[in-house]
Formats: structure tokens, C-alpha cells, sequence
């Protein structure tokens, strides 16, 4: 005959990893998934998508931005390698507030480096002056940018027209 007795250490132990695997469980089923190919437009309309994949070259970068709309010069104004900041000070913490605006948040990409592309838009709509598109890119995937004016007094807003 086999006797097996528990002690109250067991127990518990038992217990507390039966508590893990329930949240563990909760956590898979009540967490949202997400599509690595595309970002909403805006958080209440969902119904137009874009892709943020595949942008390997400045060409890719011009095609990421014409599907909002904007056309910009065959050539960037310029390519370069920039730094995210590993901490992000005031200005940068709001530029990142932009970048949520628009799905995407560079908190993910601290400390790493990226590619910036910059054009300068062709149509944008009642302006006068330069008006420029920042691409950042990371990897192949579009990760954040922005659409801004040269002027010292100007503007800066997402990529949506």
C-alpha cells in the first residue's frame, strides 16, 4: 500500500500556481491582437487601413506617403541615420504624443538606430512656404514621421491630409 501525504508548504504552492495559470489564461484571452501590416487611420475609424511594411528605399518611403495624399519631390531633401533617444525629454515625450495619435509610438525603439527620410511635399493645400515629410523607418517598417513646415512659427501634424 502508498501513502502520500502533503505538507501545508505544498499546498500553497499548488495553490499560487493555479492563481498564475488562471491570469495567464485571462491575459491571453482579454489582450487584443494585433496585425504587424497595417495601422488604423484614427482610433474611430476604423475602415481605412495603410501599410507601414516593406519600405526598403527612398522610392518605398515616396509610395508610403502618397497613400494619404501628399505628393513630394522624386528625390528626398535628405537621408539619415538618427538615434531615438533612450530617455525621452519634453519635446521628444510630445513628438512621441504625435506618433500615438497616428497608431504608432517610438517608445518601442528607444536607443535604437533608424533611417530618416525627408521630402519636401508638392500639394500641400494653403501654404505658401516649404512644407516637409518626415519618414522614420526602422528595419523596413515605417515606425513614425510627420509632416511639418520649414518655417520657424509653423506647424507639425501626423500624415493624415
Amino acid at each position: 500500500m502508498f501513502i502520500y501525504s502533503l505538507r501545508a508548504n505544498t499546498l500553497k504552492l499548488v495553490g499560487v500556481v493555479c492563481v498564475a495559470l488562471t491570469v495567464l489564461i485571462a491575459l491571453i484571452a482579454f489582450v487584443p491582437t494585433y496585425t504587424s501590416g497595417t495601422v488604423s487611420q484614427t482610433a474611430a475609424d476604423q475602415t481605412a487601413q495603410y501599410s507601414y511594411d516593406k519600405v526598403r528605399s527612398s522610392g518605398d518611403a515616396a509610395n508610403f506617403l502618397a497613400q494619404f495624399g501628399w505628393t513630394v519631390d522624386a528625390e528626398p531633401t535628405e537621408v539619415q541615420t538618427v538615434t531615438i533617444p533612450s530617455e525621452f525629454d519634453k519635446i521628444y515625450a510630445a513628438y512621441n504624443e504625435l506618433q500615438k495619435s497616428q497608431g504608432l509610438d517610438l517608445s518601442k525603439y528607444m536607443g535604437k538606430d533608424v533611417t530618416r527620410y525627408t521630402f519636401t511635399i508638392t500639394n500641400y493645400p494653403d501654404y505658401d512656404g516649404t512644407v516637409l515629410a518626415n519618414v522614420l523607418v526602422y528595419r523596413n517598417r515605417v515606425i513614425g514621421g510627420d509632416i511639418c513646415s520649414a518655417d520657424v512659427s509653423g506647424f507639425v501634424q501626423g500624415f493624415e491630409k
